[in-house]
Parts: structure tokens; C-alpha cells; sequence
């Protein structure tokens, strides 16, 4: 299995910038999918962002396209997700998850692995 770690949150104003980094131990990292979500109080988690095994192919959510890019080293064994001109609306915990084999999807339920979560919060 791997173990995910998340980093990078904190509290940032309205159009302000952050990076989330994501950081996998445990087994070839290369060979998981992987996916950031996010949660906001009473809210379901959500799908963010989205890359595969070798980092060619990347998905976004409508929310947040053109304004978050996900990328990974794998060498590093890292994810990050840069997000830039946040809004208020992207307050929430954030997650990355993976999966084995396989593509990155949208649906929660199909990753094995979680990190903890990491808390951002976006002032105005």
C-alpha cells in the first residue's frame, strides 16, 4: 500500500496563490493514479483534480479549471496542486488520494489510499 501525506494549507486572501504538496511512501508510487478532492463543512468531498500514473493526462473540476494545475514528480514521489486566484468558495480540507493501476477518476470511492487532509481557507 502507500501513505499519503498532504501539505501546504493555510489561510490566504482572495485572489491569492497556494501549492499543496503531496507526499507518497510506501510502494512504486509511479503506479497509482492520483487524485486531489476537497471538503468543505456540511458539504460532500469533491472532486478537484485528477493525474495519471506518468503525469501525461490531467482532469479538472469545472470549479476550479484554469486556475489549478496538478502535476507529480514521481522520482520525488510527490503530487502538488498549484492553485492560483482562489476564491472563498475554495475554502475546505483538501485530500489527495490514490489509486492503484488505472486512470484517475472523479468518484471518491474508487481510491484506496488518503492522506489526512490539509485545512485551506481563503479570506475576502
Amino acid at each position: 500500500q502507500v501513505q499519503l501525506v498532504e501539505s501546504g494549507g493555510g489561510l490566504v486572501q482572495a485572489g491569492g496563490s497556494l501549492r499543496l504538496s503531496c507526499a507518497a511512501s510506501g510502494r512504486t508510487f509511479s503506479n497509482y493514479a492520483v487524485g486531489w478532492f476537497r471538503q468543505a463543512p456540511g458539504k460532500e468531498r469533491e472532486f478537484v483534480a485528477g493525474i495519471s500514473r506518468s503525469g501525461g493526462s490531467t482532469g479538472y473540476a469545472d470549479s476550479v479549471k484554469g486556475r489549478f494545475t496538478i502535476s507529480r514528480d514521481n522520482a520525488k514521489n510527490m503530487v502538488y496542486i498549484q492553485m492560483n486566484s482562489l476564491k472563498r468558495e475554495d475554502t475546505a480540507v483538501y485530500f489527495c488520494a490514490a489509486r492503484p493501476w488505472g486512470v484517475a477518476r472523479t468518484t471518491a470511492a474508487e481510491y484506496a489510499y488518503w492522506g489526512q487532509g490539509t485545512q485551506v481557507t481563503v479570506s475576502s
